[in-house]
């Protein structure tokens, strides 16, 4: 809910709930308005409504709750906040724990919320390039609005570049000139199939070493970086997969998409990955 649900009214009372009740008295409010959020200066409460059936866009209202007072409720303004996007209230509710948050975002909407429960995903996925290119993915993807889930990710990078310290032959093989990667010692890229290989250590993943072995009919001191195998048991996790060509691919509390995922296709991974029975009751907002 945003403006028209929740409406914001300076006040000359003490925001405590004896004055709170007192004014409520005799107070009418749009047919649209659940929550009040009342303003005494700094100082702000929140109170949620019930009001008398009828047809009028104004409506006597017959009972209230108060949702917090002054010492448990912080104002806060981002400009370029969704108000009505559920993955970003929860990054916001994390900053303020234990508060209720009255936020003014973008468009100045109003909103507030109240004891939501961020949903963890960790992300892991190689860098360079950089940024992580699925961390990106999963960020435009909760901001679509299409996961109406209070989602926080937490992105897990796998340098391939720090991988070099562990390599103990005269030299390294990359996955990919792509990816721009350099080394103190000689080095070479898996994708250009270099005629001749010496001593070398191959970074990558799975497909790679495959990749290797078919080229060159041999076996090589292997570092894996393949980010489906730096998964935490219990731990829900993205990860992208070379095996899985397109959509997703869903593991227990692990989800895969494809190299060259889409937006599209990560919405629909994170809304399967935190099924209808992970989800949590329904926070403020509702």
């Amino acid at each position: 809910m945003h403006c028209k649900d929740v409406s914001m009214r300076d006040v000359n009372v003490p925001l405590d709930e004896a004055s709170i009740s007192s004014i409520m008295d005799g107070w009418k409010a749009y047919v649209r308005t659940d929550d009040l959020i009342l303003r005494n200066g700094d100082s702000y409460a929140a109170v949620r409504l019930t009001k008398e059936p009828g047809t009028g866009l104004f409506r006597k209202v017959v009972g209230f709750e108060i949702l917090s007072l002054p010492k448990d409720t912080v104002y806060v303004e981002e400009p370029g906040l969704d108000v009505l996007n559920l993955p970003a209230l929860a990054n916001l509710q994390m900053r303020h724990p234990g508060k209720a948050v009255v936020v003014r975002g973008m468009f100045s909407h109003i909103n507030y919320i109240k004891d939501v429960v961020p949903l963890k995903l960790m992300v892991v996925d190689n860098v360079p390039p950089s940024p992580a290119k699925l961390g990106v993915l999963v960020e435009r993807a909760l901001a679509s609005g299409f996961v109406d889930l209070p989602v926080v990710p937490e992105v897990r990078v796998i340098d391939m570049a720090d991988k070099v310290a562990e390599v103990r032959t005269e030299e390294v093989m990359f996955p990919c000139r792509v990816s721009h990667l350099e080394a103190p010692i000689p080095y070479s890229f898996l994708d250009d199939a270099p005629e001749e290989v010496g001593d070398v250590t191959l970074i990558g993943c799975h497909l790679s070493q495959r990749i290797f072995r078919s080229l060159y009919s041999r076996e090589v001191p292997f570092i894996n970086v393949c980010p489906a195998d730096f998964t935490e048991p219990g731990v829900k996790t993205i990860v992208k997969c070379c095996k899985v060509k397109q959509g997703y691919e869903l593991d227990g509390d692990v989800v895969r998409v494809p190299w060259g995922a889409t937006v599209p296709e990560v919405v629909d991974a994170i809304n399967a990955l935190f099924s209808a029975a992970d989800r949590p009751r329904a926070p403020f907002p509702c």
